[in-house]
């Protein structure tokens, strides 16, 4: 379980600090920072992937991602009684991104080049990275540190160098695989990569979600949501075919759902509504009935993630349907860790009556991305390591 998440020099987050529950509710106007929060902890999960420095490059580049503030926020810039104005940097420019978990904690900072004759001058590089015990990074906690090309494990209160030419552009996370040496950076690895994102799922009529699919058993929903009527028949099969009949009942009175298999193996939906004398197809349904089972698929998993990141789920939901979603995501957040990210009041206050669930409210201030009512003996304890 992740307790803290922990974001500086992205975007509007120049510095930001959150703790995070069981289940996570991230609020604000538009223009907060939710979004921000949101693609910072998809940044994480590339990390370990290999993916940080093309998910980067999709968003314009690092230089791109800092933030576009002065270093500092002064309390009289704050308060107004001097003007917002920047000078020399002090410190190096990076991107950092960090949380700390039951066991073991991460944090990786990126910057960019420092010479060299190379044309790929602006692509991102992975300047540390590090492993720890505990909440917070102290030294005397660090289990592995990535100081560039270098990588060291700690064994026996002795640092042991297991990779001394990494690539810069690499993650350890994704290229280091030795139990032995290092088991901490293969669980990190296995924790961080299955993790679950599911943000908007297409629903128009040309949506892959609206056609048949290739069926094959499904425990983990594709996060464009292409697999549904197979992620469903695994559910029925293999999961709780109970919760999955009272999640659709829950939304829609009467309903149920059945999966037709066609000769070529292609799976479609079949659902059956009260007063209807037939079942209506994938292709016939609204974009709110068919982004609702594209939940339920979703969060009735028969493989849940330790974390599991819902962005916006009330699109295209009538308000009638968010009660019944809300019911549904507080059903997996109690075998998952689950964050969601929404503006919607009914979602909103279903979810925040639950006493699992962490609110953490957004607010921009000069421009900065901050939490309302959070002072600064109320963040998570949180300390990067040494900037490199």
């Amino acid at each position: 379980m992740i307790h803290t998440l922990a974001v500086a020099n992205y975007r509007s987050l120049m510095e930001l600090v959150i703790p995070v529950g069981q289940l996570t509710l991230i609020t604000g106007a538009n223009g907060s920072g939710k979004s921000n929060l949101y693609r910072a902890l998809r940044l994480l999960s590339d990390t370990a992937s290999g993916g940080v420095v093309s998910a980067l490059a999709r968003e314009g580049g690092l230089d791109r991602t800092f933030w576009a503030g002065p270093e500092t926020l002064s309390k009289r810039m704050k308060s107004g009684e001097v003007p917002v104005q920047g000078g020399p940097r002090q410190k190096r420019s990076r991107l950092r991104l960090g949380f700390s978990g039951d066991t073991l904690s991460y944090s990786v900072s990126l910057g960019l080049p420092t010479g060299g004759a190379s044309l790929f001058a602006l692509d991102p590089e992975i300047k540390r990275e590090v492993i720890w015990s505990g909440d917070f990074f102290r030294p005397a906690a660090a289990l592995v540190d990535r100081d560039g090309p270098v990588v060291r494990s700690r064994h026996d209160r002795q640092w042991q160098v297991i990779e001394q030419h990494l690539a810069v552009y690499d993650s350890m996370l994704s290229e280091l695989a030795d139990p032995n040496a290092a088991p901490e950076i293969m669980s990190m690895r296995q924790l961080v990569g299955s993790w679950r994102f599911y943000d908007h799922f297409r629903t128009d009529s040309g949506a892959v979600t609206r056609t048949p699919q290739l069926g094959t058993r499904t425990n983990v929903l594709h996060h464009d949501g292409r697999d549904v009527a197979a992620a469903l028949q695994t559910i029925i099969e293999v999961g709780d075919h109970e919760a999955l009949a009272d999640a659709i009942e829950d939304a829609f009175p009467g309903a149920r759902v059945e999966i037709d298999v066609q000769q070529d193996n292609r799976f479609g939906l079949q659902f059956f509504q009260h007063g209807l004398l037939r079942p209506l197809s994938s292709a016939e349904l609204s974009d709110g009935t068919l982004r609702y089972l594209l939940w339920v698929a979703a969060l009735l998993s028969p493989r849940p993630p330790p974390l599991m990141v819902l962005n916006e789920p009330e699109t295209s939901l009538h308000p009638d349907l968010l009660p019944a979603l809300a019911r549904l995501i507080t059903r997996a957040a109690t075998v998952s860790q689950v964050w969601v990210v929404s503006h919607a009041p009914a979602l909103i206050d279903a979810l925040a009556d639950e006493p699992a669930c962490e609110c953490v409210h957004l607010q921009k201030t000069l421009g900065a991305t901050t939490v309302e009512g959070q002072r600064d003996l109320d963040k998570p304890a949180w300390y990067w390591p040494d900037n490199v």
